[in-house]
C-alpha cells in the first residue's frame, strides 16, 4: 500500500463513509485510491465552499465525520467560511489537505501558502503528516479529534502520499468523552432547585433527543425554562418534543429576554453575546450581576451530563406529556395574499413532512419560522451557527447524504445563496432530495436593517448600491435549470403552497423562487 490507499483505509474503518473533494494535482494520489479502497463515496464539489459546507451539514446529521478533501492553501481557503460555522456549531469533521511534495516546498511555486496559518483558524485539531509511515496514525488522531465535535485538518505532502509502505498497520481512532465533574453537578443543581428564577440553555449536542428529554425532566423538576442559542447547530424540534426558547438576534430583545433569570445555567451552548459590538450595549447578554453556570465544558458528552443533572435533582424518568413543557401538534392553516416572510413560514409549517431536515438560512425572511413551527411534526432543525453567509446550500447536500431517507428543506435566502450556488450542480448530479425555497427580496436585507439601527433612513446611491440585488434582478428559475435543478416561481401563498405540496411528493432536487 502507499500512502494515500493507508489514509483511506485508516478512514474507512473508522467509520468514515462520504468524501465530498474538490481536488488537485496534489490530492491525485487520494483520488486514485479512492477506486481500490472500498467503503468511501466520492463526492464532487465545484467550489470548495461546497465541499466543506456539505461535510458539515452530514456530520451535524451522522454525528460522525465526513472528509472534504482540499487542494493546497488556496483551496482550504476558499472553503473556510464554511468551515467557521462547522466549528461554531461542534461538528465533527475531517479536512485532508493535499501539500507541495517536501522537496518542493523550497521552490516556492505558485501555489504554495502557509496552510498551516490558514487551518489554525478553524480547526480543533491540526497536523502536518511527517512520513507516510505516520499516516494512519495521524489519520486516527484527526478522526478522534473529530468526535470530539472539532474541525480536524490533516494536510499531507504529495510524495508522502505516493510512498510505498510494505505491511503497513492500519490504526484504529480511539476517542472517548471525558468524565462528568461531580462538584460542577452538584452547583448547577442548587443553583435550579433554589428557587430563583431560572433558565437552563442549551445547545450542541444537549439539543438531540435525548438530551432535551433529559432537560424537560429538569424543567419538570425545578421550574426552569429551557432556552437555546439565536443560531443552533443542530436542533429537534416539533409536536411531543420540549419548548425550547430561542435567544432573539438584535441585542436589545435578547438582553431582555435574559435579564428576567437571576439564573443562567449552560449547557453546550457558548455564552451568549452580541452578534456584533453596539456602543451603548455590554457585549455580554447576561449580565454580570446575574448567576451564570457552565456545565460540560471539560470534554464531557453533553447528553449525559444533562442526565445526571436529572439524576442529581432526583428527576423521575418519564416527563408527563404537560403543554406547559410539551409542544402539542398544532400545523397553522394557509394563509392567502401576497408573499410575506410570515406568510412563507406559515406555509412551510403547515406542509412540511415529518421527519424532515429544514435548513434555515433565511435569515430576515425566515424570523417568523421558529415560533410558527414549534408544534409542527417532529423535524431536525440545522441554522447558520457561525454566521458566516453561503452555508444553506451545501449543508443541504450534506444532510441529504447523511439521511437519503428524509426530505431536506432547504429554506434559502437569495444573498447567502449567490455565495455557493453550484450547490445546485451537486444535488442534480447526485439527485438528492432537497427542496430549495429560494427567498428572492432581491436585497441584503439584513444590512437594510442594520443600516435603520444606524439612523441611516435615506440611503445615498452608493449604499443603495452595495444593498440591492436588484438591477438586473436574478431569475432563480433560470439559474437552478442551468445547474440541472428543475424549479417554479410563486408570488402569492396559494401559488407557494400549490407549488410546495406538488414538489414534496416528488423525490429529487427542486428550487421554489418565491418573489417577496
Amino acid at each position: 500500500m502507499n500512502g494515500a490507499e493507508i489514509l483511506l483505509r485508516t478512514a474507512a474503518e473508522a467509520g468514515v463513509e462520504v468524501c465530498f473533494a474538490n481536488a488537485g494535482t496534489t490530492e491525485l494520489p487520494i483520488v486514485i485510491a479512492l477506486d481500490s479502497v472500498q467503503g468511501i463515496k466520492a463526492v464532487l464539489g465545484v467550489f470548495e465552499g461546497v465541499c466543506t459546507g456539505a461535510a458539515d451539514g452530514y456530520g451535524r446529521m451522522a454525528g460522525k465525520p465526513a472528509m472534504a478533501l482540499l487542494h493546497l492553501g488556496p483551496g482550504f481557503a476558499n472553503g473556510i467560511a464554511n468551515l467557521h460555522n462547522a466549528r461554531r456549531a461542534g461538528t465533527p469533521l475531517l479536512n485532508v489537505i493535499g501539500e507541495h511534495a517536501t522537496w518542493h516546498r523550497a521552490a516556492d511555486a505558485p501555489l504554495t501558502m502557509d496552510i498551516e496559518a490558514l487551518t489554525g483558524a478553524v480547526s480543533g485539531w491540526q497536523r502536518t503528516n511527517a512520513s507516510a509511515g505516520h499516516i494512519s496514525g495521524d489519520v486516527a488522531d484527526a478522526i478522534a479529534g473529530a468526535l470530539a465535535g472539532q474541525v480536524a485538518s490533516l494536510i499531507v505532502p504529495h510524495d508522502h502520499q505516493l510512498r510505498e509502505c510494505p505491511g503497513a498497520e492500519i490504526i484504529g481512532a480511539r476517542f472517548s468523552f471525558a468524565p462528568i465533574d461531580g462538584r460542577e453537578m452538584e452547583r448547577a443543581a442548587q443553583a435550579l432547585s433554589s428557587g430563583k428564577k431560572a433558565a437552563l440553555m442549551l445547545g450542541r449536542r444537549a439539543l438531540r433527543k435525548r438530551g432535551l428529554e433529559a432537560a424537560a425532566r429538569i424543567k419538570a423538576a425545578t421550574g426552569c425554562n429551557i432556552v437555546t442559542e439565536t443560531f443552533p447547530g443542530y436542533m429537534e424540534r416539533g409536536a411531543g418534543l420540549p419548548r425550547v426558547s430561542r435567544l432573539p438576534y438584535f441585542p436589545e430583545d435578547a438582553i431582555a429576554m435574559l435579564s428576567g433569570y437571576e439564573t443562567v445555567v449552560i449547557a453546550g451552548a457558548h455564552d451568549p453575546v452580541t452578534f456584533f459590538g453596539y456602543e451603548g450595549i455590554d457585549s455580554f447578554i447576561i449580565s454580570r450581576n446575574q448567576e451564570k453556570i457552565q456545565i460540560g465544558t471539560g470534554g464531557q458528552d453533553m447528553v449525559a451530563v444533562l442526565e445526571n443533572l436529572a439524576g442529581s435533582l432526583r428527576a423521575p424518568k418519564g416527563t408527563a406529556m404537560d403543554d406547559h413543557i410539551f409542544a402539542p401538534l398544532n400545523r397553522p392553516g394557509i394563509p392567502a395574499g401576497e408573499l410575506t416572510g410570515e406568510k412563507v413560514s406559515l406555509v412551510l409549517a403547515a406542509l412540511q413532512p415529518e421527519g424532515a431536515i429544514i435548513v434555515d438560512e433565511g435569515l430576515t425572511t425566515g424570523f417568523p419560522y421558529y415560533q410558527i413551527a414549534a408544534g409542527t411534526p417532529p423535524h431536525t432543525l440545522l441554522t447558520i451557527t457561525g454566521g458566516s453567509i453561503g452555508y444553506g446550500m451545501p449543508c443541504a447536500v450534506g444532510a441529504a447524504l447523511a439521511c437519503p431517507e428524509r426530505p431536506v428543506i432547504n429554506f434559502q435566502a437569495d444573498g447567502s445563496a449567490l455565495y455557493t450556488v453550484q450547490s445546485l450542480w451537486t444535488e442534480a448530479r447526485e439527485g438528492l432530495n432537497v427542496k430549495t425555497l429560494l427567498c428572492s427580496n432581491r436585497s441584503y436585507h439584513i444590512l437594510e436593517m442594520e443600516l435603520e439601527r444606524a439612523g441611516i433612513t435615506s440611503p445615498g446611491p452608493n449604499i443603495r448600491s452595495l444593498v440591492g440585488l436588484d438591477g438586473p434582478a436574478i431569475d432563480w428559475v433560470k439559474v437552478a435549470a442551468g445547474f440541472g435543478v428543475p424549479g417554479a416561481s410563486v408570488r402569492t401563498a396559494e401559488e407557494f403552497a400549490g407549488a410546495l405540496g406538488r414538489t414534496l411528493e416528488e423525490p429529487g432536487p427542486f428550487l421554489i423562487e418565491m418573489i417577496l
